[in-house]
């Protein structure tokens, strides 16, 4: 690379535990405590020091700021759960939607390539029927 600086990716675990806690205004225990909870899962380093992604500073202060609202643990790994699930809905329902949109694309241009039927289309109302019986002479 010619000196062109890349920042790192959200999830690149690049904070160690001291920056993480005075970026988000924490105390390192209250990290560890929250780790040990399952609340966050920093990267680890090859010798075992954690390491925080920009991701993982973001949820720390959404988990800072329910807890500071009088949420508890359980409340706020409920909420952070919920959230995942409607991230993950929110991209399902995107996928679905382009889907359909590249059906209903094809189905026109599908309609679009048949000629037109010039014959008059014959319509039997449900629940009619005509029978024929003939006798038996």
């Amino acid at each position: 690379m010619s000196g062109m600086f890349r920042p790192p990716s959200p999830d690149a675990a690049v904070y160690v535990i001291s920056v993480a806690a005075e970026l988000t205004g924490l105390h390192p225990q209250t990290l560890r405590a929250y780790e040990r909870m399952g609340l966050i899962q920093p990267g680890r380093t090859g010798g075992g020091g954690r390491r925080y992604s920009h991701r993982d500073i973001e949820r720390l202060r959404e988990i800072a700021d329910l807890t500071s609202a009088g949420i508890g643990i359980e409340g706020v790994r409920r909420i952070m759960d919920l959230e995942l699930q409607v991230d993950a809905l929110r991209a399902r329902n995107e996928e679905l939607m382009a889907e359909l949109e590249a059906l209903r694309a094809g189905l026109a241009a599908r309609a679009a390539a048949q000629p037109a039927n010039k014959l008059p289309v014959l319509h039997q109302a449900v629940g009619q029927s005509l029978v024929v019986w003939r006798r038996r002479s």
